[in-house]
């Protein structure tokens, strides 16, 4: 069976990792300093802070910004339920919004009607997810930052490496964070990461990341990534270019055997989204060919809170497929999966 995602780790990883391990200090140290200041470095960013996961990043970033029990949140419906909990964990209320059909992202003309018709609203930041590696309208929500003085918060954890108008994704919104979970574009194991330009961001995360030693009390954390982590990014990270490189390759050749001529945007493609109206039917028979898809989304937000509406989050949960697409796919296992799409194309309707 090839699987749905599967991460790329080589000799140089296992041989980093091991060298912080034989050293002794495992825990929270001189690798995740090196590993920070060298991503910073690379998005174009002041500061970065390594965490424990995305979802603590997400966390943190909505206590950095004050986020509080009564605020509200905009997110899309349309993603990882990792955003859920931490508005939640805020004690914050989310405010789900609609995505674009075309990109899968959260629509900022949606976001500006509910803002526009709710005066009195007490919505204190928004959520942009760069969905599936595709970058979203940066410049449209930059716009309603500044018209409603609510902070962006950029969700870059399906995009590392994606750019928008010549820079990187994560260095728009105020304040930004990254995932370096198994199936990310680059992997710690588990991991995450704040980045900002605002020294004052990193500064309260770093103080709130952890929770001992510390000269007054306060709610604090134990979201600290590990050296042995941090090593295995800084290698995965020497990488990234050539994961980025071979996404493409392997997207043009799914677009070739599906003639796609038009492509939605430009990614990393971290995810390659298929969409049928015979979605059940289309992953058994992939599964019986030995290929395992899996919708991108596991379950809209919005079911789990009982709402009604958000058509078009709807409609890509129903049609929405996901297929392998990541480095580590060989030229035999490309080639077998390039058979079942041609086997299957009628299903297929984009």
């Amino acid at each position: 069976m090839i699987p749905h995602s599967r991460p790329s780790v080589d000799k140089k990883d296992i041989e980093a990792v091991s060298g912080v391990i034989r050293t002794g200090q495992i825990a929270q140290g001189p690798e995740v300093e090196k590993f920070e200041k060298t991503l910073a470095s690379y998005i174009r960013v002041k500061g970065a802070v390594a965490l424990s996961s995305g979802t603590s990043a997400l966390h943190l970033s909505l206590l950095c910004l004050g986020i509080k029990e009564g605020d509200e949140v905009i997110i899309p419906s349309y993603t990882c339920s990792a955003l859920l909990n931490s508005v939640m964990a805020t004690g914050a209320v989310p405010r789900f919004a609609d995505i674009e059909r075309e990109t899968y992202n959260i629509d900022p003309y949606i976001v500006e009607d509910y803002l526009r018709k709710r005066r009195k609203s007490r919505v204190r930041a928004i959520i942009v997810v760069h969905s599936f590696g595709q970058p979203a309208d940066i410049d449209a929500f930059l716009y309603i930052s500044d018209k409603y003085n609510i902070p962006v918060i950029e969700d870059s954890a399906q995009a590392l490496g994606a750019t928008y108008k010549g820079r990187m994704v994560g260095s728009y919104g105020l304040v930004s964070i990254l995932s370096f979970y198994a199936t990310k574009v680059i992997t710690t194991g588990e991991g995450g990461m704040i980045i900002s330009d605002s020294s004052d961001i990193i500064k309260k995360a770093k103080d709130i990341r952890e929770y001992d030693e510390k000269e007054s009390f306060k709610l604090r954390y134990n979201y600290k990534m590990t050296d042995m982590a941090a090593a295995l990014g800084l290698s995965q990270l020497k990488r990234l270019p050539s994961f980025i490189k071979r996404r493409e390759e392997i997207a043009r050749i799914y677009d070739t055997t599906l003639k796609r001529d038009e492509r939605r945007g430009k990614g990393i493609y971290y995810r390659y989204i298929l969409e049928t109206s015979h979605l059940e039917r289309f992953i058994r028979l992939m599964e019986k060919d030995g290929i395992s898809c899996r919708r991108p989304v596991f379950k809209p937000l919005h079911y789990y809170t009982g709402e009604k509406g958000y058509h078009n989050t709807q409609l890509s949960w129903k049609r929405s497929i996901s297929i392998p697409i990541y480095p580590g796919l060989t030229g035999k296992e490309i080639r077998k999966i390039s058979d079942s799409l041609k086997r299957y194309k009628e299903l297929i309707t984009w």
